[in-house]
C-alpha cells in the first residue's frame, strides 16, 4: 500500500479560534460520536461545496483544503485523536456534514462525521500515531506510516 493510500487519520479536533477552550471539542466529539474539524461559518452551508467556499471566504484557503480533505476521507478510515494524554481510535461512519447547534459553535466543531470511537491504552498506540501528535498541530492529517496502519487495524480487530 503506497503512503497515499493509506487511510489513516490524525484528528486534533482543537480548533484554531483560542477563546475555544482547549479540549473542548475532542470532549464533544467522544461524548456524541463525531469527528470533525472548526471553522465556523456565518450561515450553514446547504452542501459541500457550498462549505468549501465559504471556508475559503471566511477563513482561508488552507481550512477550505482541509473541509475538502476531511469530507473525501472514506467512510470506514480509522482516525486517532487525542484527550489529555488519552488516546481513541475512531472510524468515519458517516458523511460530511456542517452542524450549526449551539454546542458545536461552542466547542468549534462545526465541520462533522459520525464517527466510532474506542479508547486505547498509551502503550498499545503505534508509534507512527504517537509521532504525527507530538509534533503538534491543530489540523486533521493524514497519518502516512504503513506500519502504524498495520498496527491501528490490528488493534481495530482485537477491541
Amino acid at each position: 500500500m503506497d503512503a497515499d493510500e493509506v487511510p489513516l487519520f490524525r484528528a486534533p479536533m482543537r480548533s484554531h479560534d483560542d477563546r475555544v477552550p482547549a479540549g473542548a471539542a475532542v470532549a464533544r466529539g467522544l461524548e456524541l460520536g463525531l469527528c470533525g474539524l472548526g471553522g465556523r461559518l456565518p450561515h450553514a452551508p446547504g452542501s459541500l461545496e457550498e462549505a468549501v467556499a465559504a471556508a475559503g471566504d471566511v477563513h482561508d484557503d488552507r481550512l477550505a483544503r482541509r473541509v475538502r480533505r476531511f469530507a473525501d476521507a472514506p467512510a470506514g478510515a480509522f482516525v486517532w485523536t487525542r484527550a489529555g494524554e488519552g488516546y481513541s481510535l475512531g472510524r468515519l461512519r458517516g458523511p460530511w456534514r456542517y452542524d450549526e447547534t449551539a454546542g458545536a459553535e461552542a466547542a468549534d466543531l462545526v465541520h462533522v462525521r459520525d464517527c466510532e470511537w474506542r479508547p486505547v491504552d498509551l502503550p498499545l498506540v503505534p508509534a507512527g500515531v504517537r509521532a504525527t501528535f507530538a509534533r503538534g498541530g491543530r489540523n486533521w492529517q493524514r497519518i502516512r506510516s504503513t506500519d502504524a496502519f498495520r498496527a491501528t487495524e490490528r488493534l481495530w480487530r482485537l477491541s
